[in-house]
């Protein structure tokens, strides 16, 4: 499954830096509202704490 970022929030999800894109497209992950973009970046966060 690849990811896939609705035209909605695509502005939004562009201004994100390059590496970020890059986490969150390997995710395989759905964004169809910023509500999907928030929990997927509130996840990476939640991830980088417990390293």
């Amino acid at each position: 499954m690849a990811s896939y970022v609705a035209p909605g929030i695509k502005d939004k999800f562009e201004t994100l830096s390059t590496d970020l894109k890059n986490l969150i497209l390997e995710r395989n992950v759905e964004l169809n509202n910023m509500q999907d973009l928030i929990r997927v970046l509130e996840q990476i966060v939640e991830e980088g704490e417990a390293e």
